[in-house]
């Protein structure tokens, strides 16, 4: 055995559901920060005091429930990406994967750096839904063949 084969570590394919829904787990946990640190800006608390929520303006039902489906889709993905058909769920994502690429692009622009740096990372993490998504092997014929 040759010094590379000895300290070379053994590689694992993630199976392609189980990595989007990983990826739409990590893009949630940086929604939830983001906001928590938001919170920190003193202008912030005072906007949530008189009722307002940012750019969208006065938190009425209707602010407040589309910002609820908003965070919904996302947090569903996660089940969805490995509960669903692959056919299913492969569509799914790279429609839900896109949407949100814009939705935190356009949360991007006149942010304070620490918001556009997750922003950032988010982007990255939604094209890459998009991207394995779109890449999404396609079964052996063998395996097809056994499957029930």
């Amino acid at each position: 055995m040759d010094q590379k084969s000895r300290n070379s570590l053994q590689s694992f394919q993630l199976p392609r559901p189980l990595r989007l829904s990983l990826l739409w787990a990590a893009m949630m946990f940086l929604y939830v920060y983001n906001d928590y640190i938001s919170m920190y800006q003193p202008e912030t608390i005072a906007m949530m005091r008189e009722g307002r929520m940012g750019p969208l303006g006065e938190a009425t039902d209707a602010v407040l429930l589309g910002v609820a489906i908003l965070m919904t889709i996302p947090a569903l993905m996660v089940f969805l990406s490995a509960g669903l058909p692959a056919a299913f769920s492969k569509w799914l994502n790279v429609g839900f994967g896109a949407a949100y690429t814009l939705v935190n692009a356009a949360t991007f622009f006149g942010s304070p750096p620490f918001y556009q740096l997750i922003v950032s990372v988010e982007i990255v993490l939604s094209i890459s839904i998009v991207v394995s998504a779109l890449t999404w092997p396609k079964a052996s014929i063998t395996a097809r063949e056994s499957a029930p």
